[in-house]
């Protein structure tokens, strides 16, 4: 299951969403010829990717700000833009833009701690944005908690989309990351814990932003969702055409 749109577009471009979007796919378009050859990869994780090691040490502090851009992959940058593209707009509609890209700034950093603090001798070197969006979704999860998401559901031939209460699907997206935390052997792979730090800091960053807009009244006022008229959107499910065998 992943999420598709949510049904509260914003009321102004999301400017900084959209930048944020053009800058990670213009660096994944960079490395794209690197890919190939494992040497230049290498060069540039050494380079640009955060290693906690090498963080230990007290070199390449900068790369728990450039490590959030680089990505290992088509399906890497692809999840992890989506999930931007979904939940970074109504953020950013209440923050205002600059506060919003301080923010998600902020979110990818502490969510870069929160996987260094975890195993500081690590080499293993962490890429993506996922910890900074991390951060967006837990934001979006205490602003509008009652905001409609449709989520994709897929097993094996039936699919079917369904839309869910924003607090349901991102609190199951955290349950999942707390579980992977748990079930990981720690010598690569996903970054959990960047996930999880990533969405704590969201919450703790999002909280004051909340409070003056009157806390539980400004769910009362709003319904938990985005505070202007949601998109209407007609959901066409599928189903399986049921085949009856010759007696």
């Amino acid at each position: 299951m992943f999420p598709i749109r949510d049904h509260n577009p914003s009321r102004r471009p999301a400017l900084v969403t959209y930048a944020l979007i053009a800058l990670n796919v213009a660096v994944f378009l960079a490395m794209l010829p690197s890919y190939g050859d494992d040497r230049a990869l290498l060069g540039l994780y050494s380079n640009w990717a955060m290693v906690p090691a090498r963080i230990s040490l007290g070199d390449g502090y900068y790369t728990l700000f450039t490590s959030m851009f680089m990505h290992g992959g088509i399906l890497h940058i692809a999840g992890n833009m989506l999930f931007l593209w979904i939940f970074g707009d109504n953020l950013e509609d209440e923050m205002g833009h600059l506060r919003y890209l301080i923010f998600y700034l902020l979110c990818g950093v502490a969510a870069g701690m929160a996987q260094y603090l975890a195993a500081p001798d690590a080499r293993i070197p962490m890429v993506g944005a996922s910890g900074a969006i991390a951060g967006v979704l837990g934001g979006y999860m205490l602003m509008f908690p009652k905001a409609r998401v449709d989520v994709f559901f897929f097993f094996i031939v039936f699919f079917k989309v369904v839309p869910l209460p924003a607090w349901l699907m991102l609190g199951f997206w955290f349950g999942l990351q707390l579980l992977g935390e748990l079930g990981s052997s720690g010598d690569g792979g996903v970054a959990y814990l960047a996930h999880i730090g990533g969405f704590i800091a969201g919450v703790l960053a999002t909280y004051p932003l909340w409070l003056r807009r009157g806390g539980r009244a400004f769910w009362d006022r709003t319904d938990g969702a985005p505070p202007h008229a949601a998109a209407r959107y007609r959901i066409q499910t599928t189903s399986v055409p049921i085949v009856r065998r010759r007696k």
